[in-house]
C-alpha cells in the first residue's frame, strides 16, 4: 500500500516502522524538512513535503500535534480528497481535576479534521496507546476504528493487522468523540499510577 505520513514525531515513527517492516511504500512529510528526512532514513522510506506525503498515500496518517492539525489539513484538503485519512490525535490538556478534552462541548477532533478536508475519508484510530506502546508491543492490541467510508475502513483494518494488532469496529465518525474521551480517561488513569484495564471485567464475565 502507498502510505503518506504527515509528521515526524513519535507516533509517525512507531506506526511507520511497523508498516515499513510490512513492506508498504511510505513517504514522510513534515513541517520541518530535516525532521522528515531523518525519520524517512530510519524507516527506509522517502522524505518529501507535507504535500508530497498527502499526494502519495492511498492512506495518509495525520500524526501531528492536535494544535497544528486543522491548519495543516486545511492546506492539504484538495490533495487528500478521496483518500483514507487516519486521525490518531488526542485533543487533551491538563485541567484542574485531570486531563480534559479541549474540544469539550463542540465537534470531536476527528469531525473537525473531516470538516477541514471534506473530500477525505477520515478514520479515527490508534489514539488509545502512546507512541512508546506502538514501538514496543503491538501484538494482540485492539484498535477501535470509527469511520463512515467502507473502503477507507478496509484499508485501515489492513494496516492494523500488519502491526499484528486487532481492528475493532466502533461505529461511524460520529462516535469518534467517545474514543477521544476514552483516551483522556485512560491516559489520566495511567498518569495517576493505575491500570485502566482493571476498570473493565474480563470478557467472560461481561454482559452482552
Amino acid at each position: 500500500m502507498r502510505i503518506g505520513i504527515l509528521g515526524a514525531g513519535g507516533m509517525a515513527e512507531a506506526l511507520g516502522a511497523g508498516w515499513a517492516k510490512a513492506g508498504h511504500d511510505i513517504v514522510v512529510g513534515a513541517r520541518h524538512a530535516g525532521g522528515a528526512a531523518d525519520l524517512a532514513a530510519r524507516l527506509g522510506a522517502r522524505a518529501g513535503t507535507l504535500a508530497d506525503a498527502a499526494e502519495h498515500g492511498e492512506t495518509v496518517l495525520a500524526a501531528l500535534p492536535h494544535t497544528a492539525m486543522n491548519d495543516v489539513i486545511t492546506s492539504l484538503a484538495d490533495l487528500l480528497a478521496g483518500r483514507a485519512l487516519i486521525d490518531c490525535s488526542n485533543p487533551i490538556a491538563p485541567g484542574p481535576g485531570g486531563l480534559v478534552l479541549t474540544t469539550d462541548g463542540g465537534p470531536s477532533a476527528a469531525r473537525r479534521i473531516a470538516a477541514a478536508a471534506p473530500g477525505a475519508h477520515v478514520v479515527k484510530a490508534f489514539n488509545l496507546c502512546a507512541a512508546g506502546v506502538w514501538a514496543a508491543h503491538t501484538e494482540g492490541l485492539a484498535v477501535p476504528l470509527c469511520g463512515d467510508d467502507a473502503n477507507a475502513l478496509t484499508l485501515v483494518r489492513t494496516l492494523v493487522t500488519d502491526l499484528r494488532a486487532v481492528p475493532l469496529d466502533a461505529g461511524g465518525l460520529d462516535r469518534a468523540g467517545y474514543l477521544e474521551a476514552t483516551a483522556a480517561f485512560v491516559i489520566g488513569v495511567w498518569f495517576a499510577g493505575g491500570d485502566p484495564r482493571t476498570v473493565l471485567p474480563p470478557l467472560e464475565q461481561s454482559t452482552h
